[in-house]
């Protein structure tokens, strides 16, 4: 099995230290297959069992402190340049390697506004802090968020690449169910062709299999993290769908609408709703570029919205998507309060965000569209090709 990306995403973990200056990341866990740390398979790939220690430098060392069972598995990865084991405890290790290095900032994983750099549990942060009581280490500890987010944020290549599978694998899906999808047919059955099309291809789903994809017919249906019930479609109806496939471990996250009718019967007020979520989305993307902030490319759609006479969509606009769907990190969202500073940070190139929201029509329910990008250093560039008119099912 190779590391490669896990070594990758180590060297730049290095990078980011040296960029902002701190001088040691600690990720601080112990049996990770039942609470993992979310930066463990970025830099890790795998499980640990005792209290573990893998301390990264801005002078660029990488050492594993890690029980004794656990250290031959980590050895074999060829990430880290030393493999200190342990057998009774792992503090005096723990003190004795901050000691050589007597960093003055060293960054843990807790954070308030975004989870995915938020992989320190209390129990382990009360042990850290009880460990190093009598150093003076315990008062140099420090927030590694914005390390976590941009180690998160900046995808490299082969992380690109591999979510821009994941997404042609989606779209060849979503190919394949206009062939599929018919008028009366329930959204459980529809969604269980979408898993015999995801066996085909060898992927599995992005996020949880009860509601991936989400299959909404019809007008009284809501969007949303519900899985499909056995709601029929129907001729003149509307089909909504949220869909996503992991591929080696990277993600998708694509929604579609589909209409049971042709074009020529589409509903004034549905093909206005359309357009609107289509040009606002292309909106929102002619205007992203790295540095502005993840509200104010929030601002640019849910204006178009409001300015079309909709209500402004309940959300953010965008998350990022890698590892997971939602992968953390920035947002492109409202200054609301569930969303805290995430949506305050600036755009980076190599971040992969979604591009989303619904419009509600007056008689044919919800209007939702989802492509994904990437941030170039002058832009972003769609992964998915947006979707530039409703799929028509005669």
């Amino acid at each position: 099995m190779s590391f490669d990306l896990e070594k990758s995403k180590c060297e730049q973990a290095v990078e980011l230290l040296k960029e902002l200056d701190i001088d040691a990341w600690l990720v601080w866990v112990r049996e990770t297959s039942q609470i993992a740390d979310p930066v463990m398979e970025l830099i890790f790939g795998g499980d640990v069992v005792w209290q573990s220690a893998f301390l990264f430098t801005k002078k660029g060392d990488k050492i594993s402190i890690a029980g004794n069972f656990d250290t031959d598995g980590i050895k074999a990865r060829g990430i880290f340049d030393q493999v200190i084991p342990y057998t009774q405890g792992i503090k005096d290790e723990l003190v004795r390697q901050l000691e050589k290095y007597n960093p003055s900032k060293i960054a843990i994983n807790y954070s308030t506004n975004d989870v995915a750099a938020d992989g320190l549990t209390v129990g382990m942060h009360m042990i850290l802090k009880d460990y190093l009581e009598d150093t003076p280490y315990v008062e140099r500890l420090i927030s590694g968020e914005t390390l976590v987010q941009k180690l998160r944020g900046r995808k490299s290549v082969k992380e690109i690449e591999r979510v821009k599978k994941a997404v042609a694998i989606t779209e060849e899906i979503f190919k394949a169910a206009e062939g599929f999808v018919r008028p009366g047919m329930t959204e459980i059955e529809i969604y269980n062709l979408f898993h015999h099309e995801m066996d085909k291809h060898g992927v599995t789903s992005a996020w949880n299999d009860d509601h991936n994809p989400a299959v909404d017919a019809g007008p009284n249906k809501q969007f949303g993290h519900a899985g499909p019930i056995e709601n029929k479609t129907k001729p003149g109806h509307l089909l909504h769908f949220d869909f996503g496939v992991r591929y080696k471990g990277y993600c998708s996250d694509i929604q579609r609408m589909f209409f049971f009718g042709k074009e020529k019967d589409i509903p004034e007020q549905v093909q206005n709703a359309f357009e609107t979520v289509r040009d606002g989305i292309i909106a929102a993307s002619e205007f992203i570029r790295p540095g502005v902030l993840g509200y104010e490319v929030d601002a640019i759609a849910r204006d178009f919205v409001t300015d079309a006479g909709y209500e402004e969509y309940q959300h953010a606009l965008g998350h990022q998507i890698g590892r997971h769907a939602h992968d953390g990190g920035g947002l492109l969202g409202p200054q609301w309060e569930r969303y805290g500073d995430t949506v305050k940070q600036p755009v980076e190139s190599g971040n992969l965000f979604t591009l989303e929201f619904y419009v509600t029509t007056e008689d044919y329910g919800q209007m939702s569209l989802e492509e994904d990008i990437v941030v170039t250093k002058n832009g972003c560039e769609f992964l998915s090709h947006p979707q530039k008119k409703l799929i028509c099912i005669n």
